[in-house]
């Protein structure tokens, strides 16, 4: 009669070892296959902005938000003391979408006070409201006469989508904070996991968030998105006298090595 026998220790060490093997060639295969169906996902938020942004924008002649966040508000900024809080663009768009899950790159949903951490971290206002897309500040339609708001002059703010050259400028996007007015002259981070921001301090950094391996998601004011590399920001038409010869302070060690433009 055939003896029965089980597996000898050696025979289930290999058997471990290959399992073990296998994991570490399949770990980071997936892991990458995680960070593309969030940058798919994120791409997807993006695009229901632009819709958000275009139906606003439609409904209002082409232009955009003129920065109060009501219309009998007689504040220009969110907050009663008309401190810059944020909250001028979204609020504002609440009536055009219903899901807030849309304000959240996948890649960043922990705001800074839970341990969140930059690029992969979420921003929170002082009235609750969280989100990781910021826009471009100089969108917005100042009121005639009023040639300062937040303390930046208003002569290059866009106003409207109805520009040449729409598909160069920048609407909404990654963000480490829910809005910048950058400049061409503004430094990259020193670090890749900065956050020490300061109103009117090279804003650029605040889009600057290595989120998706070297680059970031955007809406456009063509209302398309695409992703795009994160030297490339300062090749973009951020406001009226932008100047898109690029940035030449040389770049940071976290950056060197990403593709320029």
């Amino acid at each position: 009669m055939d003896e029965k026998r089980g597996f000898t220790l050696v025979e289930l060490l290999v058997v471990i070892a290959i399992i073990a093997l296998l994991m570490s060639i399949l770990m980071p295969a997936l892991s990458r296959v995680r960070k593309q169906a969030k940058a798919v996902i994120c791409q997807s938020n993006l695009k229901q902005w632009s819709l958000v942004f275009s139906m606003y924008t439609g409904d209002n002649d082409g232009y955009f938000m003129n920065g109060r966040v009501r219309t009998d508000s007689p504040y220009w900024w969110a907050g009663g003391n008309g401190g810059g809080m944020g909250s001028w663009w979204f609020l504002i768009l609440q009536p055009y979408y219903k899901d807030e899950e849309i304000l959240l790159c996948p890649m960043a949903v922990k705001p800074y006070d839970e341990g969140g951490r930059a690029p992969f971290a979420a921003w929170r206002t002082s009235f609750g409201h969280t989100g990781s897309y910021g826009v471009n500040g100089y969108i917005i339609n100042s009121p005639p006469g009023l040639d300062e708001q937040l303390g930046r002059p208003t002569k290059d703010n866009w106003r409207t989508s109805l520009v040449n050259g729409a598909a160069d400028i920048p609407l909404i996007l990654d963000a480490l904070w829910v809005d910048g007015w950058p400049e061409h002259f503004d430094s990259p981070a020193v670090v890749e996991d900065w956050w020490d921001d300061q109103i009117g301090e090279s804003e650029m950094r605040r889009f600057c968030a290595n989120r998706h391996n070297e680059y970031v998601n955007c809406v456009f004011f063509d209302f398309s998105v695409r992703k795009i590399g994160l030297k490339e920001l300062w090749k973009l038409k951020w406001h009226r006298k932008f100047d898109t010869s690029g940035w030449s302070g040389g770049w940071p060690e976290w950056m060197k090595d990403f593709k320029d433009y």
